[in-house]
């Protein structure tokens, strides 16, 4: 600890108190200084070591410092290479784009255009809204109850939480709110009766745009889509002239045990939205994967963004997709998701009488412990235990588990052990 007296933790804090906006969430979550990290692991300035079930929500797939990553951006930085280039034709660039189509479109039968935008997965979302009105020439969109999408105002209109909506301070408009599969009304007969109602020509609605839709719900609580509902959405979106949208981007790059959380689904996209976790590090970069004909809508320069894929992400990235050339790591993801759903469910039975239900594929596995107040008061014990993990859903009723798809075994038991005993405490 670096400071003295009786509250070392006011004066850890005295800069970020004083200077920094009162926006700032997650230093409230997690109430220390991290001074280093490394793989599922962070350390706070007093040396305390804290198992890492939060990875960055989601970006850091590969782990904090990942070895393989950084040699790879030293020897960029030593080189000199082009870190900024707008969207101008780099060696890095072209690197990284031919390890992507060689490792997930090829293997895939994808033809797909890589679109780089702006450094997050809310700039791609907005990107994929803007195209699939330009190729519909239509205004509305649908999402679905309980989806995050993004803060800025067409991933807001997107995003059904109340609390992130209220501060847009203007209308969010030209979206269509369906019932997600697991939500209260959803289900294939709510796809249903939305088909009928566009049929009806007295009904006064017009077809979409697109349909944009996650998989798994991460933020608004891992809610778990089947892939016959998914199957039903992308019909329905293009038996009406919309494009199919997937926001893949927290459960993209290996989350699930494959590369995106779609795999074997039997599904087709018009629009991919990647982000968090593609670069690999933890540096920015967010990706569209487009059908060409969809693309091919657009004119030079008629999106754009300052920060269009910069060079240490797409270094990176590139490694990051070295872990998908084989099926060792989604071999011991898919091991290591069983292994939270087993001790999570373990956890469900012992708390029997409230009601918890566990939810999850892969390494993103939730706990639903019903109440938001005693969600938020496990994850502060966890805390203080050495555990970071986060709540989501509906009044931050779920906790929810992330950690690196690297952890090693003995972390991810510690961490595990340190949930069910803070849930046991707590109740």
């Amino acid at each position: 600890m670096t400071g003295v007296g009786p509250d070392p933790y006011i004066w850890e804090m005295e800069v970020f108190e004083k200077w920094e906006s009162e926006i700032r969430g997650y230093s409230r979550t997690y109430p220390t200084v991290f001074a280093s990290a490394s793989n599922a692991r962070q350390v706070d300035e007093a040396g305390r070591s804290y198992v890492d079930f939060f990875a960055g929500a989601g970006v850091l797939n590969f782990g904090h410092n990942n070895p393989r990553m950084k040699r790879a951006m030293i020897a960029f930085l030593e080189a000199d290479g082009v870190a900024h280039s707008l969207d101008m034709a780099t060696t890095t660039k072209r690197d990284f784009i031919e390890a992507f189509v060689a490792t997930v479109l090829e293997p895939r039968g994808l033809t797909m255009k890589l679109q780089f935008m702006g450094p997050t997965g809310s700039n791609a979302v907005e990107a994929a809204l803007k195209l699939a009105r330009k190729v519909t020439g239509r205004r509305e969109v649908v999402a679905f109850t309980h989806g995050f999408h993004g803060m800025t105002l067409g991933s807001l209109a997107l995003t059904g939480n109340e609390f992130f909506r209220a501060a847009a301070g203007v209308p969010l408009e030209n979206v269509v709110r369906l019932p997600f599969e697991t939500a209260p009304g959803g289900g294939l007969q709510a796809l249903d009766d939305y088909r009928a109602q566009l049929s009806d020509v007295s009904s006064g609605l017009s077809a979409p745009a697109a349909f944009v839709v996650e998989t798994i719900q991460a933020e608004g609580g891992v809610n778990v889509a089947s892939a016959e509902w998914l199957r039903a959405v992308q019909q329905l979106a293009h038996d009406v002239g919309a494009l199919f949208v997937i926001d893949d981007i927290q459960v993209a790059c290996g989350r699930t045990g494959s590369y995106f959380s779609f795999d074997g689904m039997g599904l087709d996209p018009d629009i991919i939205c990647l982000a968090k976790g593609i670069g690999g590090y933890g540096t920015p970069l967010a990706m569209n994967l487009v059908k060409p004909e969809h693309d091919a809508r657009w004119l030079p320069g008629e999106h754009t963004g300052t920060f269009r894929g910069q060079g240490l992400s797409f270094v990176a990235g590139k490694e990051a997709l070295t872990y998908f050339e084989d099926d060792a790591l989604m071999t011991e993801v898919r091991a290591k998701g069983e292994r939270m759903a087993s001790a999570l469910l373990a956890v469900a039975q012992e708390a029997e009488g409230r009601s918890f239900v566990v939810r999850g594929r892969g390494m993103i596995q939730g706990l639903d412990v019903v109440d938001g107040a005693f969600a938020k008061a496990v994850a502060a014990e966890c805390f203080s235990r050495g555990l970071l993990v986060g709540p989501c859903g509906s009044g931050g009723r779920v906790l929810k588990l992330i950690p690196p798809l690297t952890i090693p075994d003995d972390d991810l038991t510690e961490g595990l052990e340190i949930l069910t005993g803070a849930v046991r405490d707590t109740l």
